[in-house]
C-alpha cells in the first residue's frame, strides 16, 4: 500500500500524500508506442498541454528511444531533442516537474543545468555510463533508479534469474548503497518491467512487487502498454489500455508511488479510485 514521503525539488522539501501519475513523452520518432511520440513543437505542447489538463503531476521526456532494436541516437542529437521539448515544456507550465529520461552522465548535467530538468531517469541504473552516479550526486537532484541488464539491444537475451524478485532487489540495494555514499538523498526505485526480463518474470515481479518496500525507497512501476500485456493478451499496444490500468491497479496495491504512463486521464482515474477504496 501507498505510504506518504518526501522528496526534495527545486530545494524544496515536498511531502508526497498520494501516488503520483508520470506522463510520458518521446521526443523520438521510434518509440515502441506510437501515441507517445512528438518530434516538432505543436505535437510536444499539444501532448504536455493535454496532460497538464487530464492532471499529471509530473512530466518524463526522453529522447533515446530504449525498445529492442532503435535507432542510436547521438548525445549531441539526443541534448538537441531534449531542449526543444524542454523549452516547449517550460513554456506552458514553468512550475510542473519534469524528469529526463537519459543513461549520460554529460546529457543529465545540461538538463538540469541548462534546461531546468528536476529528476534524472536512468534506464540503465548507472551501467551505461560509470559517470553517472557522480553527476546526480553533483546535480543534488532526485534520481530514479531502475534495473536493467546489458543494453536495449542485448537485454532480453540476458534473462537468467533464479529468483527475479531477489536478484533485482539485490541488485538495487548494491546500486543504492553506492549512491547513498555519495550523498544522494531522494533515489526513487524501478524493477524495470520488461528490461532483461521475460513475460513471465515480469508477473512474478508485480506478485512480489511488496518486496521491493524493504529499500526504503518510493516505488516507480512503468508498465504502460508494455508487452507483457500485448503478449499475454495477444494485442497491439494500441489496444492495451485497458490491461494496463488493469496492472496499475495492482501495482497501487502492491505500494507504488509513482505511475509512469502514456494515458494520464485514465491513471489518474485509477489514482482516485484507489485512494478511495483504501481510506
Amino acid at each position: 500500500m501507498f505510504k506518504p514521503f518526501s522528496i526534495n525539488l527545486r530545494g524544496s522539501l515536498r511531502t508526497v500524500s498520494r501516488p503520483q501519475v508520470m506522463g510520458i513523452v518521446n521526443v523520438t520518432p521510434d518509440s515502441f508506442y506510437e501515441g507517445s511520440r512528438s518530434m516538432d513543437r505543436d505535437s510536444i505542447a499539444f501532448r504536455v498541454e493535454r496532460m497538464i489538463a487530464d492532471g499529471v503531476d509530473i512530466i518524463d521526456i526522453g529522447a533515446y528511444s530504449s525498445r529492442p532494436g532503435a535507432a542510436d541516437v547521438s548525445p549531441d542529437d539526443e541534448i538537441e531533442r531534449l531542449d526543444r521539448g524542454l523549452r516547449v515544456i517550460r513554456e506552458i507550465d514553468s512550475d510542473i516537474p519534469v524528469s529526463v529520461d537519459t543513461f549520460r552522465a554529460d546529457v543529465a548535467r545540461i538538463s538540469v543545468g541548462e534546461f531546468g530538468a528536476d529528476i534524472i531517469n536512468d534506464i540503465s541504473g548507472g551501467t551505461l555510463d560509470a559517470a553517472m552516479f557522480g553527476a546526480v550526486a553533483s546535480l543534488g537532484v532526485p534520481y530514479i533508479l531502475m534495473h536493467t541488464r546489458g543494453t536495449p539491444a542485448t537485454m532480453q537475451s540476458m534473462t537468467d534469474y533464479i529468483d527475479v524478485t531477489a536478484e533485482v532487489v539485490t541488485d538495487l540495494s548494491r546500486k543504492l548503497r553506492s549512491l547513498r555514499l555519495l550523498g544522494v538523498a531522494d533515489v526513487i526505485v524501478d524493477p524495470g518491467f520488461g528490461f532483461g526480463k521475460t513475460t513471465e518474470q515480469n508477473f512474478e515481479m508485480m506478485r512480489n512487487l511488496d518486496a521491493f518496500s524493504m529499500l526504503g525507497c518510493p516505488l516507480l512501476v512503468g508498465i504502460s502498454r508494455k508487452s507483457m500485456i500485448t503478449k499475454t493478451l495477444g494485442i497491439s499496444s494500441d489496444e492495451a489500455l485497458a490491461g494496463t490500468v488493469a496492472l496499475d491497479t495492482i501495482a497501487l496495491f502492491g505500494g507504488a508511488s509513482f505511475l509512469r504512463v502514456h494515458d494520464v486521464r485514465e491513471a489518474v482515474q485509477t489514482v482516485k479510485l484507489f485512494e478511495l477504496s483504501t481510506k
